[in-house]
């Protein structure tokens, strides 16, 4: 009988360990699922905002390429900014070889930084990699000697550089690097630096966001120098002086280099354009920045002239010698070679939608505004097509009588439009596009230039080329790399701590003769080896809902009305549901809102009503104090800071960063014509004056921008680049003007 009670205590003793074990495990599997869906919104919030700026980017290039094609030219606003679309005009190299002089340049005595002889030796570039390491700074004099050599080897190298592994065990790819010199620097360590037996290759945006952009290019060049048979350098769509001036490199070179800063942007202006746009490894895989489209022809990307494109945002335009006009009967045959350049610029549409009311130009696409333009030249062409006709029918001055040299011209005019038109979309998909999970190709409106493909499309691409792998980056991923597409295709990307410490892994990959790809995960921080899983994750949410949190602020008067909008008895009062519809309808990040209701929001009432008013306050964002500035003025720049930013860089044409006060004064016209919006002279001239402290006539930029930003710190999201405040709606005013 003691037999049977000792066996029924010892059954229930490992009933209740089991059930202990259960509760255990469903604790963890709760926890775990709750740290899995933080991570997820979190990425969410950094992905967006940064998809949002590069597509304000490229909007706001749209649209002063527009002002270009139609102000006329002694109009003050065209006079600003046509300086930033000489730069992609094509023009003889003799004419950029005087800007490589380095002769006049002297090294003084107390330069204790690295010095550089050509041919470079292997203790010469290592001695680099090691200098920057410590924080040297190279030479001008030795910076453009080296830029030099760089523009000669890249002129001699393909559009598609072909590799094989039969003369080494293994290549080593790596993906995005953006100005983080740590993260290179720890790759060399794991893996070893490049040489005869290693050799590299690196996949573009090498620059921008990060700190030493300028040092991560110095050391690359100086490999590729060295072994120019085993480095190879891939353009990403961030080697773009346009995207340059909006994510900090323009702006670290110019702190750097004060006084060649200008000389050394514009030869890398240069050489970006001579970057090689992809390379082919054992004729079976493909490395590329973005990706590709339904149209992607690798013999026709073999064959572009990849140098006219020194910025990929627009098609080149070429140097006319002479712009004299033939007049037929006050009919100017130059208007209609204007307008036929116009359309060969802006007739880039790739998939042609319907233009339709303002609401649906949300999230609308470089192509896209291109149909807009390209609609109303047809249009016009065809008025002036029909006014020629009336013109030869009545008059005696026919157009038999103009030099035959015109018509034809004007045919083959048409034929090199449709071919570079061809051209230019093949290198703005190369670069900018990314895979989806569902098939078929579609216009990338999320970041508003290239397109996003489907596993059909790589299927047809991977057969028709012969291929099996394509191996791209253009995104962060949080472990450093993903598969898709039936692991057809890998993303790679090797920027570790890109958003904030421990948001996501650094990865490269090394390829052997089997072509199976070996992935390295790494992080460069030594602070994220130091933090738990919990940490770690509480860190970088903080970032992300503080980045959040900002935006949601500058927003504040259109949050207010869409709160309105719910609240018809004006309560001051909304539901929780009807916030988080409302913050979408105004913000269109696609976020999940009622997830963050509780990160955001917890000044609600006991019925679960929230004070929307009150909630603005609970933001915790720290005002600048100018009660005498106009406030729709003050939430402009909240929100349009970096456009704002970006537009004074182009303005400052001498890179002093110092514009006129009458600069200053058009900057914000412009800004007022592509937002839509009214800016009275008057409230400008108060925030001129509040700047201008020193009363010397003209504006600081770091000091401008500083003086208006919405928190005393700036967030690492935030250093080193600037991120977009405006959302869709902001950018597409513009877009939807009938008159446009």
């Amino acid at each position: 009988m003691g037999c049977g009670v000792s066996k029924s205590n010892q059954f229930h003793k490992q009933s209740k360990a089991i059930k202990a074990a259960v509760l255990i495990q469903q604790w963890y599997r709760q926890w775990v699922a709750r740290t899995e869906m933080r991570r997820r919104y979190t990425w969410n919030i950094f992905q967006s905002i940064e998809y949002s700026g590069e597509q304000a980017q490229i909007k706001l290039y749209n649209f002063l390429g527009y002002l270009m094609d139609n102000f006329t030219p002694s109009s003050n606003e065209r006079n600003l900014i046509c300086h930033i679309f000489r730069e992609n005009e094509v023009c003889r190299d003799a004419e950029w070889e005087r800007h490589f002089c380095y002769d006049n340049i002297e090294v003084p005595e107390i330069y204790s930084g690295p010095h550089l002889t050509f041919p470079l030796t292997g203790e010469q570039v290592a001695g680099l990699v090691d200098a920057f390491r410590n924080k040297k700074q190279l030479h001008s004099r030795y910076v453009l000697q080296l830029l030099l050599e760089t523009w000669k080897r890249l002129r001699m190298l393909p559009n598609i550089s072909r590799i094989s592994t039969c003369h080494s065990k293994e290549i080593t790819i790596c993906g995005d690097l953006h100005g983080q010199l740590e993260d290179l620097l720890l790759i060399f360590y794991k893996n070893g630096m490049p040489s005869l037996e290693k050799p590299y290759v690196f996949n573009g945006d090498f620059v921008d966001r990060g700190k030493d952009s300028i040092e991560i290019l110095l050391i690359l060049f100086s490999f590729m120098l060295l072994y120019p048979s085993d480095v190879h350098l891939n353009r990403g769509n961030h080697e773009d002086h346009i995207i340059n001036l909006r994510y900090g490199f323009t702006k670290e070179v110019l702190t750097k280099y004060k006084m060649h800063g200008k000389r050394i942007l514009k030869l890398l202006q240069k050489i970006f354009s001579w970057l090689p746009l992809a390379t082919v490894v054992d004729q079976k895989v493909l490395v590329l920045h973005g990706g590709i489209s339904d149209t992607t022809d690798l013999s026709l990307i073999a064959r572009v002239d990849r140098h006219k494109y020194v910025s990929a945002l627009r098609p080149p335009k070429k140097r006319h010698q002479s712009t004299k006009r033939i007049s037929v009967d006050s009919v100017e045959i130059e208007d209609d070679i204007w307008l036929t350049k116009m359309n060969q610029r802006r007739a880039s549409l790739t998939f042609p939608k319907p233009i339709g009311t303002r609401s649906s130009f949300q999230n609308r696409s470089l192509q896209d505004f291109s149909d807009i333009i390209k609609a109303k030249v047809e249009e016009e062409l065809e008025v002036r097509r029909r006014r020629a006709q009336l013109l030869n029918s009545g008059f005696s001055r026919s157009a038999r009588q103009l030099p035959p040299s015109v018509s034809s011209d004007s045919s083959q005019d048409a034929a090199d439009s449709d071919s570079a038109k061809e051209e230019w979309k093949q290198i703005l998909d190369l670069l900018w596009s990314d895979p989806m999970t569902e098939d078929g190709c579609v216009p990338n409106e999320v970041r508003g230039g290239g397109c996003y493909w489907g596993p059909d499309v790589t299927e047809d691409f991977l057969n028709r080329h012969n291929l099996q792998l394509i191996i791209r980056s253009h995104e962060c991923k949080q472990e450093g790399y993903e598969f898709c597409h039936n692991r057809r295709v890998l993303t790679l990307f090797s920027a570790s701590n890109y958003y904030d410490v421990g948001s996501n892994r650094g990865a490269y990959v090394k390829l052997g003769p089997d072509l199976v790809p070996y992935v390295i995960q790494y992080q460069a921080s030594s602070m994220t080896r130091e933090l738990t899983v919990r940490q770690s994750v509480g860190r970088t949410e903080r970032s992300a809902l503080k980045v959040l949190r900002e935006q949601l602020f500058a927003h504040k008067s259109d949050l207010i009305c869409a709160f309105q909008e719910f609240d018809k008895e004006h309560t001051g009062l909304v539901s929780l549901t009807d916030w988080a519809v409302a913050v979408e309808s105004v913000m269109h990040l696609g976020l999940p809102w009622r997830m963050l209701q509780s990160q955001l929001v917890t000044c609600r009432s006991s019925n679960s009503m929230l004070d929307y008013q009150g909630w603005f306050s609970e933001l915790a964002i720290k005002e600048p104090h100018m009660d005498h500035i106009d406030h729709s003025l003050l939430e402009t720049l909240y929100r349009h800071r970096s456009t704002l930013e970006t537009i004074f860089r182009m303005v400052d044409t001498d890179n002093s960063g110092f514009i006129t006060m009458e600069d200053f004064r058009q900057t914000w016209k412009l800004l007022s014509v592509y937002l839509k919006m009214e800016i009275t002279d008057e409230a400008i001239s108060d925030l001129a004056v509040t700047i201008d402290s020193n009363n010397d006539g003209s504006i600081d930029i770091e000091e401008f921008m500083e003086a208006f930003r919405l928190t005393d710190k700036k967030s690492r999201l935030e250093r080193g680049r600037s991120m977009f405040m405006g959302t869709g709606s902001d950018l597409t005013k513009l877009e939807g003007d009938p008159n446009i």
